[in-house]
């Protein structure tokens, strides 16, 4: 007994000791992906918990205070939506608390780089005690992440088509033929792997035999926008570049497949839904890494996009004579101190919180299950109604982004 409980203290300083060495390692340039680690952590935790915490929670009188027990999705679905719930709050205060750091005077400025054990513990902490709320608040709050991913797909868009036109204007600003043929090239290539990708949505989906009048329609209204953005973009009047338009009719393409490819795998119409066992552990874990890596490429472009909530640019130090001279070492330290955020801080944590919403929807099907989909990330018609709206917003957005300067001239945009 002695000698366990001294191996059980062992153990436990160990890992302290080793917990305390990562966290004092991140540094400054490294904070961003450790928020992203951490929520990389709450999607396992969600994973884990969704697997193995039902039985559990079924004895928990204030969860189960149903008079009939519900089945076991119903607690599993249950369990991701908390962990998110406690996931969203902490990346909200975070937000609520980091609205106005201009420069890295601001106290605030060493709270988002510094303090990484105590926002663990915090993180910790609020996760279990959203294991003690009542199920009305976690009900309130399936409903409102619906909205919120939304929100999150949304943002993906802007940031996307920010990316596209950014890329093109560094490319036509070199104003050498290279990068024109370079321009052309990538044009090409993304134009026929949407066309190519385009055939296997038919070949997949609408199979011969099958009244698949949906599929079909979702197919051929995503050939529509492709050629629409084309017209757009080549006509007189816009004299847009046409890298923009194949990038974005290739992604409208992907959108249409993870829609087709999102519905209940018994549905006749879904070409793989005679893989659905096999796939659903690869399915799971590729749909995680996708929503880690989507997730961590938002945060760090919103966070730090020129045309998202960016912080205004503050005095730089220095500019002004000071009142009383100052050392030279004194004068460095005050000039590092004083430089402008590189990115805002608040909304980098807003992009994180809507993300715990995004990603509780995917874990729970949207909060639907449909017989062995309920095991697989991100499938059922709720999500693939999501997916193909989001392509249609997409479309209108660049659509947009072109005949706006044109239909408002004295406007910037």
């Amino acid at each position: 007994m002695w000698a366990a409980s001294c191996l059980a203290s062992c153990c436990a300083a160990c890992a302290c000791d080793a917990c305390r060495t990562v966290v004092s390692g991140i540094s400054r340039r490294s904070a961003r992906i450790a928020y992203c680690g951490l929520f990389a952590l709450s999607l396992i935790v969600s994973w884990i918990l969704r697997e193995v915490a039902a039985p559990l929670m079924e004895k928990i009188p204030w969860i189960n205070s149903f008079h009939t027990t519900p089945n076991r999705e119903w607690f599993e679905t249950d369990a991701v939506l908390r962990v998110s719930l406690g996931n969203f709050l902490f990346f909200t205060i975070l937000a609520i608390l980091m609205i106005g750091v201009k420069n890295q005077k601001d106290p605030r400025d060493s709270m988002h780089h510094g303090g990484w054990m105590m926002k663990i513990i915090c993180w910790c902490l609020m996760v279990i005690f959203m294991f003690f709320l009542p199920n009305g608040i976690i009900s309130f709050y399936e409903t409102i992440s619906k909205f919120g991913s939304g929100l999150f797909l949304l943002v993906q868009v802007v940031l996307l088509l920010d990316f596209v036109h950014s890329w093109n204007d560094k490319w036509v600003g070199y104003d050498e033929q290279f990068w024109y043929v370079a321009l052309l090239v990538v044009s090409l290539v993304c134009y026929v792997a949407t066309f190519a990708f385009n055939g296997l949505l038919f070949h997949f989906f609408t199979p011969s035999g099958r009244d698949c009048g949906l599929n079909t329609f979702f197919i051929v209204m995503t050939l529509i926008l492709i050629f629409g953005f084309a017209v757009v973009t080549l006509h007189p009047s816009v004299g847009g570049s046409i890298l923009p338009a194949s990038v974005l009719s290739l992604y409208c393409t992907y959108l249409c497949y993870s829609a087709l490819a999102s519905e209940p795998r018994d549905y006749e119409c879904n070409g793989l839904h005679k893989h659905s066992k096999a796939v659903s552990s690869g399915t799971l874990a590729l749909g995680l890494l996708t929503t880690v890596l989507s997730v961590v490429y938002s945060a760090v472009r919103a966070g730090s996009s020129t045309t998202l909530l960016s912080p205004p640019s503050s005095p730089r130090a220095g500019s002004g004579k000071p009142l009383l001279p100052l050392d030279k070492v004194d004068e460095e330290e005050e000039k590092e101190r004083s430089k402008p955020v590189s990115y805002s801080y608040s909304f980098f944590h807003l992009i994180f919180s809507l993300a715990s919403m995004y990603s509780a929807m995917l874990l729970t099907g949207w909060s639907t299950s449909v017989g062995e989909s309920g095991k697989l990330v991100d499938v059922g018609w709720p999500s693939v109604w999501v997916r193909i709206v989001t392509g249609w917003a997409t479309a209108a957005l660049f659509i947009w982004s072109q005949v706006a300067p044109i239909l408002f001239p004295d406007r910037e945009f």
